[in-house]
């Protein structure tokens, strides 16, 4: 469920305008705090306690001080902020492919939104993976050195070649810089 408020306020769901029979959400509709929320076809969620005969608590189920947190966190979500980290993510994008080819590490990082996969390896001759299949030949060798390489610079990607990369607003200008220094040097000896 990563595209959950990553792409926008409605999710993957309306960025492709897609009417799902159930809909999950977790961290950022409790601002980090544990909680998630579902929700869904009026036909689905009536047969839920107490309209229905479905039971359906929690612990954490309600609780104010999540609900307060996610509201806040929605709150800062605005659509113009929504352009300026899907624009800063193009740039970090295109800053790893750019530090990519000049360390000779065949790389792309596709993006949609907030989100930048990672492709290592020239097992599609250069063309960027468009399906699971095709994403599934990224080679987790290249993934473990350019990891390694970076983790020695200061960069923490995540632990697997098949994750994203997250850009939020943390990300400031000066953080992107860094980033982009750290990167550079990291690949500079990858290939030794």
């Amino acid at each position: 469920m990563i595209t959950g408020f990553r792409l926008g306020t409605g999710g993957a769901q309306g960025k492709y305008d897609i009417r799902p029979d159930l809909t999950c959400f977790g961290k950022v509709i409790g601002g980090g705090l544990p909680i998630g929320a579902v929700g869904g076809r009026k036909d689905i969620m009536e047969n839920l306690t107490p309209l229905g005969s479905v039971f359906h608590a929690g612990t954490l189920a309600g609780n104010p001080l999540a609900t307060a947190a996610g509201l806040a966190a929605l709150n800062e979500l605005t659509d113009d902020v929504y352009m300026e980290l899907s624009a800063r993510t193009r740039h970090v994008a295109s800053m790893l492919r750019d530090a990519c080819a000049e360390a000779n590490v065949d790389a792309s990082f596709p993006v949609v939104g907030t989100l930048a996969g990672m492709y290592f390896g020239n097992a599609l001759g250069g063309k960027t993976p468009t399906n699971f299949q095709e994403a599934c030949t990224t080679s987790e060798e290249t993934y473990a050195k350019v990891f390694h390489a970076l983790l020695s610079a200061g960069v923490a990607l995540a632990p697997g070649a098949y994750e994203s990369l997250f850009v939020g607003l943390a990300h400031t200008d000066e953080v992107v810089a860094q980033l982009t220094e750290r990167v550079a040097v990291g690949l500079q000896g990858i290939h030794r």
